[in-house]
């Protein structure tokens, strides 16, 4: 461990003594202490009271400028006026109905204009979403398998769990992926359904076809691999990728859970001018409430009109989710506040590359609408297998300096991305700069330590 890593650990842990104390006592009745794996780190996770507009202050009274948001679900910030108007509004007249109403016309229709689909049904997760997307495909196809790749997470269904976070040797040559089930539980026959394929290397995924003749229903990706920091498709890929999918018979889905309210306007399919066949949507389309959509073609969506394709939820629809969704649609995701967003970004990217060069720091900002990461790489990843060479103490070291001057800059873990609400403010952005100023001298120091000791064969 890096010695400025030991001394940012032993700060937190005076500045967040009343978190220690709230992690203890759940540990006694939930598993890891906390209700999701994600939220588990070391020596405890920040517990939090309350948030507004672009931050959040934990149990001890610290506020912080908040980027992670949720793990990327609230780009509409904590509280948007408008989001917490309309559902106040429902809350006076009816929470849960299992029963149609007038806002799935309205939000459906918001959807459809923006997204390049026919028809949509709705969830409360981005599981759901990618599940039931990849059951029609199924369905629409007549085939069980499908491709994905490598490091990419679509959820925690059987379908998705696996090669989530693959090592050496179980994961096979870059070449050939072996598909590894991402923990105990997850049946050998849903993992022989999968085939894992490189991101960005069509090459892999035009084996896959050729191997699996006719039996490939889907391609599912995020058009931005997420789970790996920040991995951006390379000129021709997503081109690629519709060219074999239209070739092979398969469908191409986009699973754009984070990129879809985050890259613009339209989504990845504007953003990158690339057209799926499928779209998966949550996180900040609800605007901080649970809403998950899965949008198709009109004879793919058939399928379920014809009682071929069961899709159900008691939680569907409800009208408080709704109501956030439209209001997220109507008041959030705008262009004006799209434009807004990529200003900080701008500004935020801008001063990053800034002291990383002066700093001398190896690494590199990668960043697409909403989101980026701090990348402590020489140079581009292309891929998982280039992720995983990330050193995770200096990200730690970087992680928790941030945290300690009131600045989450992304969700805990290495992996993730930061993103900038539409309630962040330019004065928010100078705060999150002046942090990573304060930090990066001894990020680069530790980075030249480590790069300085022989490696002795």
């Amino acid at each position: 461990m890096y010695p400025a890593l030991q001394k940012e650990l032993e700060t937190f842990q005076r500045r967040t003594p009343k978190s220690a104390e709230a992690h203890k006592k759940n540990l006694k009745r939930i598993p890891l202490g906390v209700a999701s794996n994600y939220r588990a780190y070391d020596p405890y996770p920040i517990f939090v009271a309350e948030g507004q507009g672009g931050c959040f202050r934990d149990l001890d009274g610290n506020e912080y400028i908040d980027h992670n948001l949720c793990f990327g679900a609230l780009m509409a910030g904590h509280c948007h006026p408008a989001v917490m108007k309309a559902v106040e509004k429902r809350l006076s007249t009816g929470t849960m109905f299992g029963m149609p109403h007038n806002m799935e016309w309205e939000l459906a229709e918001e959807i459809c204009t923006r997204f390049p689909v026919e028809m949509v049904r709705f969830g409360s997760s981005g599981t759901e979403a990618t599940m039931h997307a990849i059951r029609l495909a199924r369905a629409a196809t007549g085939r069980d398998k499908i491709v994905k790749f490598e490091g990419a997470y679509h959820g925690l269904h059987d379908s998705a769990l696996v090669s989530v976070k693959p090592h050496a040797p179980d994961f096979g040559d870059v070449d050939n992926p072996t598909p590894v089930p991402g923990g105990l539980g997850v049946p050998r026959a849903s993992v022989a359904n999968v085939l894992i394929a490189t991101f960005n290397d069509l090459s892999t995924v035009e084996r896959k076809f050729r191997e699996n003749s006719g039996e490939i229903a889907a391609i599912i990706l995020e058009p931005i691999l997420m789970n790996v920091g920040l991995c951006l498709p390379q000129s021709g890929f997503l081109e690629g990728l519709r060219e074999i999918a239209t070739k092979n018979g398969a469908l191409l889905i986009f699973d754009e859970v984070k990129t879809g309210a985050k890259l613009g306007w339209g989504g990845a399919s504007e953003y990158y001018g690339v057209t799926p066949d499928m779209i998966c949507l949550a996180k900040s389309i609800g605007g901080g409430f649970p809403l998950a959509a899965f949008g198709t073609h009109r004879s793919v969506m058939d399928l379920i009109s014809q009682h071929k394709v069961f899709h159900g939820g008691t939680y569907n629809t409800n009208p408080v989710s709704m109501a956030a969704g439209l209001a997220t649609f109507r008041h959030v995701l705008t262009r004006e506040n799209y434009a807004h967003v990529e200003k900080l970004s701008k500004m935020l990217v801008g001063g990053y590359r800034k002291i990383i060069a002066k700093t001398g720091l190896q690494g590199y900002i990668a960043q697409a609408g909403a989101n980026g990461a701090l990348m402590l790489y020489p140079q581009e990843i292309r891929n998982y297998r280039d992720w995983i060479t990330i050193d995770i103490d200096l990200w730690r070291q970087y992680w928790f300096g941030m945290v300690n001057r009131g600045v989450m800059p992304q969700p805990y873990w290495w992996d993730e991305q930061w993103t900038i609400s539409v309630q962040h403010t330019e004065a928010d952005i100078e705060k999150h700069l002046a942090g990573f100023e304060d930090v990066a001298p001894a990020l680069a120091a530790a980075q030249q330590e480590r790069l300085a000791v022989p490696v002795h064969g």
